[in-house]
């Protein structure tokens, strides 16, 4: 096992982990003194055998290796094969007293970090010195190459995501509508209730889904404001209080004087909710979990962090972490897009999340959010007023996917407008130029072939000056913001929709 090396000659600062491969007690003092003298405390383990060397690697770290080149049963060579095989990165620096400048020579090209000769071991402390800052850097290169890769995937798969998006929600929007107009003409009693109603839950279910894919691949629609997030955490807690349960114990540690950030911040509780969820799963047996602010002194940034002193993870878990689909959790008991979707919406707000865990020791999600120095936004909530949904007015409805053509015209007529159905931006403009009447709303899709919805507006209201426009569309952010409809004041409804909703929405834009 290893032993603790007796401070001497000079007090002992730099600790150092040493595995020694060695057939004699004697030299390995030798080596051990010279390391003192350098400056470092050494804790080592001395071994002979390429069985008691393998051994040694697997039952805890190093910090370098140590070893002669000849030994009884062994040799250099033979340990740099087994260090290798171990897959541990670690230096490796061969003391010898009777191999020649060509051994020397060999053994570097095989790999080996340095070489020490027993007759001038004052040149070892500067070598081990020297090798560790190198196996730092080598280290940080790694970690920053496995960073880098990580974050070249989850864009990837982000990009995947936001591109389907527009398609499912399409068909979501038709889905979801039918089945509610359905339910609508459906009596209570009827036999086919039932079947409708499974259709309705499960495209609710998969527009969550697809949400969560929004979110996790940045591209959600946002609505920030300058928020105080010691605020919202505040107004929060008895919710996630509920949520964890009476087993596990919720703490705050809010910072005074906390910058305001501009965040979304329906999207950021949802962040918290998450966390929650995870964090409650992580501790079956009970526990606490705390949610601690911070400015940061060193950056323009305000600091959310969650800590929970659940199970941990290992690292090949919090390699994986924040993969969309992956989970540790029983089949159906989790899709694996709730710490996915906390990714996404922390980078989409402009921050940045990392986590720290172990087995055993808990975990912390430390998230950095942008500051701002801007008054923060007073929420006041809207009186509750039963607004009609119902119009007699003109709507023209430009959408190239037909299946949500026909179901728009189907909810407006219902409500009592009169209702112009076009698939494209010209055919659009051909109607309008068309129609005797007046046109009170443009409903347009936002990505359309041949002309956009913004230049479809632009032009049909140099026609029509008094019309007003409503956007759709299934796309994400990026896509919609692309095409400028995202400005203040400017109406907009991401799919997929209830008809109550669109109703709704036509009419708080034609009476606003």
């Amino acid at each position: 096992m290893p032993e603790p090396v007796p401070s001497a000659l000079k007090p002992a600062s730099i600790p150092l982990r040493a595995l020694i491969v060695e057939d004699r007690a004697a030299d390995a003092e030798m080596m051990l003194r010279e390391l003192r003298r350098g400056g470092f405390h050494t804790t080592f383990e001395r071994v002979e055998t390429a069985e008691a060397f393998r051994a040694a690697l697997a039952r805890q770290p190093w910090d370098i290796v140590l070893s002669d080149y000849y030994l009884p049963t062994f040799d250099a060579p033979g340990a740099l094969t087994v260090l290798r095989e171990s897959g541990v990165d670690l230096p490796f620096i061969v003391v010898s007293g009777s191999v020649g400048e060509d051994t020397a020579v060999a053994a570097m090209r095989a790999g080996t970090t340095d070489y020490i000769m027993k007759d001038r071991l004052q040149r070892l402390p500067p070598a081990v010195s020297r090798a560790l800052a190198d196996a730092a850097v080598r280290r940080e290169r790694v970690q920053l190459q496995r960073q880098l890769a990580q974050a070249q995937k989850l864009e990837a798969i982000g990009r995947l995501a936001g591109g389907v998006a527009h398609d499912f929600n399409n068909v979501l929007t038709a889905i979801l509508g039918s089945a509610e107009l359905l339910l609508l003409d459906t009596p209570a009693g009827a036999n086919a209730r039932e079947e409708v109603e499974i259709i309705r839950d499960a495209a609710v279910r998969a527009q969550e889904l697809i949400r969560q894919l929004l979110a996790f691949s940045a591209r959600q629609v946002l609505q920030p404001a300058v928020v105080d997030l010691n605020d919202l955490i505040k107004n929060l807690g008895r919710m996630l209080r509920r949520l964890i349960g009476e087993d596990l114990v919720l703490t705050t540690e809010l910072a005074d004087d906390l910058g305001a950030v501009r965040v979304d911040p329906g999207q950021v509780e949802q962040v918290l909710v998450n966390l929650a969820v995870n964090a409650r799963d992580a501790m079956p047996d009970g526990g606490r979990l705390t949610i601690r602010t911070a400015n940061v002194p060193s950056e323009p940034h305000v600091l959310v962090e969650v800590t929970d002193t659940g199970t941990g993870m290992d690292a090949a878990t919090l390699a994986r972490v924040f993969e969309p689909f992956f989970t540790t959790k029983e089949r159906g008991k989790g899709t694996g897009l709730g710490l996915a979707s906390v990714y996404g919406i922390v980078h989409q707000s402009g921050g940045d999340i990392t986590v720290r865990s172990s087995p055993g020791a808990g975990t912390t999600f430390r998230i950095h959010l942008p500051r701002v120095d801007e008054p923060v936004e007073v929420s006041r909530a809207a009186p509750i007023v039963a607004t009609p949904v119902a119009g007699t007015e003109t709507i023209l409805v430009a959408e190239d996917e037909q299946i949500v053509r026909v179901l728009v015209r189907k909810v407006l007529e219902q409500a009592g407008y009169m209702v112009l159905l076009a698939g494209g931006g010209a055919e659009a403009l051909q109607i309008a130029e068309r129609h005797p009447g007046p046109i009170q709303l443009l409903v347009t899709d936002v990505v359309m072939p041949g002309m956009t919805g913004r230049e479809l507006a632009r032009r049909l209201i140099e026609l029509r000056p008094t019309t007003k426009v409503l956007y759709l569309s299934g796309y994400a952010d990026e896509a919609v913001e692309r095409h400028g409809v995202l400005d203040p004041g400017t109406a907009f409804m991401q799919k997929p929709f209830s008809p109550s909703a669109l109703a709704a929405r036509v009419r708080e834009v034609l009476g606003s």
